[in-house]
Order: structure tokens, then C-alpha cells, then sequence
């Protein structure tokens, strides 16, 4: 299964603890928005996590891998850095962020305390969907299961901006063009083989 990137801009905010660490929220999955990735709309159906592999993921700054993470969730317990929150609207995390020993932990919470930085945006792969108007110019595809979330990041430029793709997030455009022509190319084979079977099934009842 290959990778997916999807994007959200959604409010995330930033909290000073006493102990000096930095807490930040935010939303990085969202169930049943309508969001148009120019070759086709996508929907994530509510329940889509609830069999994802959700035991070790990692939070970055825009899809950085090379980075060191800023905060990880280690099957989620509560002794991780970052604690994954699954609801009925998606999911939600909540990560604390060493502020006295880490630069690049400093530099983003600061740009989540402006409000600098509002985007989330998770890499995944799916294992279940479903497509409407396939055969229209702009169909809709919907996301019913993900299988595996790798991590999340805060991202400098949202792919989503309220319902719309920006164009900088070249990465989401060239999987969401390849998830459409793959679904594609499987409705034309279910065409030919349905086609293929009435033919032998004319030809079996002249015999």
C-alpha cells in the first residue's frame, strides 16, 4: 500500500506548564469534511481509525523525517510524549514539548503561540474505500478504513485550507492522482470481465 499525505488547517494552541514544558493540542485527522484534492473530492467516513494502527507514531514539523521527532506515542501509553486522542470528529493529540533542551521544539511551539502555524497533516495508508462517480469528470472518493498512521506533523502550509488543496502540496496531489486512476483501471477491468462473462454465457446457451 502506498503512503498518503493528507492536510488540515485546524486550530491547534500551545500551553506553558509549570514544569517548563510546552503542551500543544491539535487535530490532525478529520471525519466528514468534503475536501476537493482537484482530481476528485475525498471524504474520511467517521470510524475510518477505529482498526488503524495506531502503536508508534511520531510528530514532526511538514513531513521532515530526517528530523529528530518532537514527540512520539508509543502505543499510546501514558508514559509517551504524545498521547493520540480518537473521537467521534476524528483524531486528536496532545504532545509535550521539551522547550528547555530542544531548539526546533521552542521554534514551533512559538509559531503555535502566534498562531503562525494553524496545519496538521498525517501520513497514512488505506485499506478500505469507496467511490462515487467514478465515471463524472470529478468523482468522490471515500475513505472507510486507514490502516496505518506513521505520524503527524504541524505544517507550514496546510494542503487543506478550508475545502481546497493549495497547489504547494505536491506530495497529496500525485497520490490522490494515482488513487484515482488505479480505481479507474479496476472499473474498466470489472466492465471487461462482466462484459467477457455475458458473451460466454450467449455463446454457452446457442451450443
Amino acid at each position: 500500500m502506498d503512503k498518503e499525505i493528507r492536510s488540515f488547517d485546524f486550530e491547534m494552541r500551545a500551553e506553558q506548564k509549570e514544569d517548563g514544558k510546552g503542551e500543544i493540542f491539535g487535530r490532525p485527522i478529520v471525519y466528514e469534511q468534503k475536501t476537493d484534492l482537484g482530481f476528485f473530492d475525498e471524504v474520511i467516513a467517521k470510524g475510518a481509525l477505529d482498526r488503524a494502527n495506531l502503536k508508534d507514531v511520531r510528530l514532526l514539523v511538514n513531513h521532515d523525517t530526517s528530523m529528530i521527532p518532537l514527540a512520539r506515542s508509543r502505543n499510546n501509553n501514558a508514559n509517551s510524549t504524545m498521547q493520540l486522542m480518537p473521537d467521534d470528529e476524528g483524531l486528536g493529540f496532545r504532545a509535550d514539548l521539551d522547550l528547555e533542551n530542544n531548539s526546533d521544539a521552542r521554534n514551533l511551539y512559538s509559531a503555535i503561540e502566534r498562531g503562525d502555524i494553524s496545519g496538521m497533516s498525517f501520513m497514512f495508508t488505506v485499506d478500505g474505500e469507496a467511490w462515487e462517480d467514478l465515471d463524472s469528470e470529478h468523482p468522490t472518493r471515500i475513505l472507510t478504513s486507514i490502516s496505518n498512521v506513521f505520524e503527524i506533523s504541524a505544517v507550514t502550509w496546510p494542503a487543506y485550507e478550508s475545502t481546497s488543496i493549495g497547489v504547494r502540496d505536491t506530495q497529496a496531489l500525485e497520490s490522490a492522482e494515482l488513487a484515482l486512476e488505479r480505481a479507474r483501471e479496476s472499473l474498466e477491468s470489472d466492465r471487461r470481465a462482466e462484459a467477457l462473462e455475458k458473451f460466454n454465457q450467449k455463446w454457452r446457451a446457442t451450443e
